[in-house]
Order: structure tokens, then C-alpha cells, then sequence
């Protein structure tokens, strides 16, 4: 009895639907400011350092911000829950691939670099 006080409680402050909810689009939102402040950073940091590790940092920042944009349109009611995730957890498994090969293909005496001594 008291969980089913509590749940109504809860769901008349916090609208549990997906569709329409005030309180996850203004999370998304926050997130989606957030994220592209990063990527603008990102961006930034690789014009200065002009590298494939900083181009691939950025990509992957960039479909962080894609992230919220599929978020958004969730909740708005645009990109239906399958959809949603099916592209967000394939996004997930992109941002990991790409930072790890990131952080793999461009250490030192990693893939690419001559290994040659003079």
C-alpha cells in the first residue's frame, strides 16, 4: 500500500511517460548545451594540434551531441522508442571503438610509427 502512495506521489511530480516529459527534455537539454560546448572544444583542440587522434575526438564528441539530438526527439515524440534504442546504444559502441582506437593507434610505438632505430 505504501509503495503504490509513494509511485503516485512520484509520478504526480515527476511525469513518468516518455512522451511529453518536462523534466527529461530539460536533462536532455542540458546535456545537449553541454556536449556541444564540447565539441566545441574539441574542435578547437584540433585545429591547434591538427592530428587524427584530435579529429577522432571530435568525431566522437559530435555523436555525443547526436545522442542528445535522438534524446530529444524521443521525448518529443519524433523518434520512436525502438529507433531510439537501437541508435543510441549503437552510438554508444561507436564513442567507445573510436576513443579506444584513439588512445591504441596513436600512443607511442603503436600502429603507424616506424619502429626503425638509426
Amino acid at each position: 500500500m505504501a509503495s503504490l502512495i509513494v509511485r503516485a506521489v512520484f509520478s504526480a511530480l515527476v511525469p513518468l511517460t516518455v512522451q511529453g516529459s518536462p523534466v527529461l527534455l530539460a536533462v536532455i537539454a542540458c546535456a545537449g548545451i553541454g556536449t556541444s560546448a564540447l565539441f566545441v572544444v574539441s574542435l578547437v583542440a584540433y585545429r591547434r594540434r591538427q592530428t587524427g587522434q584530435y579529429r577522432l575526438i571530435s568525431a566522437a564528441v559530435w555523436v555525443l551531441v547526436l545522442r542528445s539530438l535522438i534524446g530529444a526527439g524521443t521525448v518529443l515524440g519524433a523518434v520512436p522508442m525502438p529507433v531510439h534504442h537501437f541508435v543510441e546504444h549503437s552510438f554508444d559502441f561507436l564513442i567507445a571503438a573510436m576513443i579506444l582506437y584513439a588512445a591504441y593507434a596513436h600512443a607511442p610505438g603503436s600502429l603507424g610509427e616506424d619502429v626503425t632505430s638509426d
